[in-house]
């Protein structure tokens, strides 16, 4: 009969022995030979005539291997399910499992484990205080978002000439010398631009062009920093590259565009915004400030969230078994990887562990699950994001999508664990002291993290 005997090794960090004798795994053997006799295809042999000695002669070592590392395995972890051992990973080998194995000469086998324990820990979100930064709404970001609308949901018109800063311009980019001639072997790109864009005395020499025209610009002279920027990323350049922002190009205008932009009447009001029954500018700019807050809210939200996520990890003490943890990242992947490899990838290891801990705790502890209609009405939404929509009426095809989408498992499983996760933080914003802070939308912006949860 099998036994195993655990043996503690250092902090959460054990050693499961187990020992199988001849009788637990030469019966499932002797089976399995017998069952590979009556389905082998071997010439000469009707099927299901093979004599078990010719088969336990061809197949029978590889048959024995499987069956007696089958055996270790199942009774390693009935004693783990028996013993309630929650474990991180998987056991790692003590020694190579490569051993010689001979079905001739069945005998006793010994294989020896290692094992990372879970810890035990408590999170207190009662002490937990967070701020909930109420942001601005400015009347220049009303007046900004007014003027995307209307360009959104304005006509495209071709003048003959240059005449406004609200222009888009149709350009050729060639990169060139500084004596305006052509670079040998140099970038070229098309792109669109609005004059405004540009800095102000380049503006200035821009009106008055028409299509076909062309004037040389020095990148770090003809762009404001923010523009710059992206003018550069958009050329394949390095905008942190000082050589590379002094590089000159010739600009030719292929097309000269004006939108023209609606009248702040009903029509461009229900085009805005479909349903509202919105009938005054008043009505209208006070829409846009509500989906202005809405926006801001959930950024808000989300800065309450990482606050959170950072006193659960600041806060949560958790030891670890980080030597055995180490050899699993050296041993336990597809890719074996250097000891100096798993110590350079540790910290960052126990960080994502220990969120994994706490919010599999919390999640248990507050029985949080997600149902299937959740899902599909979170793939619904997602669709509606991506086409810019809320109305679900004039489109019955999105039903069929998202029944197709709960059989994408990759989605599912994703999904599931984004919905579990929100409502993990929404019972957390119940669960402590929050105080509210009205900010700026200036301010607001220094205080954003980045992080993964």
């Amino acid at each position: 009969m099998a036994t195993i005997t655990r043996e503690n090794l250092g902090l959460l960090n054990d050693k499961l022995t187990v020992k199988v004798a001849r009788e637990d795994y030469f019966p499932a053997f002797e089976k399995s030979i017998k069952n590979y006799a009556k389905t082998a295809n071997i010439p000469g042999f009707r099927k299901g005539m093979v004599p078990a000695g010719l088969v336990k002669k061809m197949y029978g070592q590889s048959v024995f291997t499987e069956e007696v590392l089958r055996t270790v395995e199942k009774e390693l972890n009935d004693y783990m399910v028996k013993e309630q051992l929650d474990i991180f990973a998987q056991p790692l080998p003590l020694e190579s499992q490569d051993r010689m194995f001979d079905f001739n000469s069945p005998s006793d086998y010994v294989f020896a484990f290692e094992i990372g324990l879970k810890p035990a820990f408590d999170i207190n979100t009662k002490d937990f205080a967070v701020t909930r930064y109420k942001i601005q709404v400015t009347e220049d970001q009303v007046n900004e978002e007014v003027n995307r609308l209307q360009i959104r949901n304005g006509k495209m018109t071709e003048p003959e000439v240059v005449d406004s800063e609200e222009n888009v311009l149709n350009l050729d980019f060639k990169e060139v010398n500084a004596d305006g001639t052509e670079k040998e072997g140099g970038i070229t790109k098309s792109n669109s631009l609005l004059v405004k864009y540009f800095t102000e005395d380049l503006r200035k020499e821009l009106m008055g062009k028409k299509k076909d025209d062309s004037f040389v610009i020095q990148l770090s002279k003809a762009f404001a920093e923010k523009e710059r920027e992206w003018v550069i990323g958009d050329l394949g350049l390095n905008k942190d590259n000082a050589e590379d922002a002094d590089k000159f190009f010739s600009l030719t205008i292929t097309k000269v565009g004006l939108i023209e932009k609606p009248e702040m009447n009903e029509e461009f009001f229900e085009a805005s915004f479909p349903a509202r029954g919105i009938k005054t500018e008043e009505e209208f700019r006070n829409a846009v400030k509500v989906e202005i807050e809405n926006y801001l809210d959930s950024q808000s939200r989300n800065q309450l969230h990482d606050q959170l996520y950072h006193q659960l990890l600041d806060n949560t003490q958790i030891e670890f078994p980080k030597e055995f943890l180490k050899r699993w990242l050296q041993n336990g992947g597809e890719k074996a990887k250097t000891v100096e490899e798993a110590e350079a990838e540790y910290p960052s290891f126990e960080n994502q562990l220990k969120w994994t801990l706490i919010t599999s705790k919390l999640i248990n502890d507050h029985k949080i699950t997600v149902e299937n209609n959740e899902i599909k009405n979170h793939a619904v939404k997602q669709m509606l994001g991506y086409m810019g929509q809320s109305d679900v009426d004039n489109m019955p095809w999105l039903d069929e999508y998202a029944n197709r989408m709960l059989q994408d498992r990759k989605f599912v499983e994703n999904t599931y664990f984004q919905l579990q996760t929100e409502k993990l933080f929404n019972i957390l914003e119940g669960e402590v002291k929050v105080t509210e802070e009205p900010i700026s939308d200036e301010e607001f912006a220094k205080k954003l993290h980045h992080h993964h949860h």
